[in-house]
């Protein structure tokens, strides 16, 4: 099923097609006109600043909160955070989009009065070109953080307690445990997250649009969105959106195969 949709799609991008009319070959202009379309140069910037958003301080701020959520597993507070954290991920991009939109859509005063403490109005950061992308990747990390959790939580509780024994007999303070056990341990485990993370930045559609819709002035629009409103919005040019598509797919193919690699060599050595 795969491989016969992604035929189709490469074919489909070699056409001019609207939908609603047969395709018909269009050779690689489609393709040409990527390179001088600059809507298609911004939504490609904005969709790599996002995942350089996203993904580091996903990583970084899901591996603190697993590495205390694992060390205070048996203690009361332990299992509260442990369920509190995953509700977010249980709900829907488009849901959590819309929430946060009406949040900072500046009509309510406990929301105003917070970010006005900062000296930051709520209402302008999804209406200001400047600060929409950066409120769309924090609402995105704060969303999947307890996926995350869970993932980093799974490989730090693999972890031999052996290992930490036989540091403590060395006298290794907290921090050097960590980075001469936990982190070279947990190494599969931060791979695997981290090509997660850079797949979902990458393919970021549900939030984005319910919170901005791409804007403003195109400041939000990432290839997703942009191949989305090609193809079902304006003049409908779905042959060229697929191609914008196909863009996509190779960068994600390619770092599919950068991720497995760095995986079998991990395996490798262990």
């Amino acid at each position: 099923f795969v491989i016969v949709s992604v035929i189709i799609s490469i074919v489909l991008s070699f056409t001019r097609y609207n939908i609603m009319t047969p395709p018909t070959f269009y050779g690689l202009k489609n393709y040409e006109r990527l390179v001088t379309d600059t809507k298609f140069m911004k939504a490609l910037f904005n969709t790599l600043k996002l995942m350089v958003m996203i993904v580091p301080l996903q990583m970084i701020l899901s591996l603190i909160v697993s590495v205390f959520l694992v060390s205070h597993r048996h203690m009361l507070i332990g299992k509260i955070a442990n369920s509190v954290i995953f509700i977010p991920v249980l709900c829907s991009n488009a849901a959590t989009g819309v929430i946060w939109r009406e949040l900072l859509n500046g009509k309510i005063p406990a929301v105003e009065t917070f970010f006005g403490l900062f000296g930051i109005k709520a209402s302008m950061l999804l209406g200001n070109a400047k600060t929409a992308l950066a409120v769309v990747a924090a609402v995105a990390i704060w969303k999947m953080l307890g996926y995350y959790v869970v993932i980093y939580s799974s490989g730090l509780l693999g972890i031999s307690e052996s290992f930490y024994e036989a540091a403590k007999v060395d006298v290794a303070g907290t921090v050097t445990r960590f980075f001469r056990i936990t982190l070279p341990m947990l190494k599969p485990t931060i791979i695997l997250a981290v090509f997660l993370s850079i797949t979902s930045s990458l393919q970021c559609f549900d939030l984005i649009y319910t919170m901005t819709g791409g804007g403003p002035n195109n400041a939000s629009t990432t290839l997703v969105i942009y191949a989305y409103s090609l193809c079902f919005a304006g003049s409908s040019s779905a042959g060229y959106a697929i191609a914008v598509s196909n863009i996509l797919f190779v960068v994600i193919l390619v770092i599919a195969m950068l991720q497995r690699g760095m995986m079998k060599r991990e395996a490798s050595e262990i």
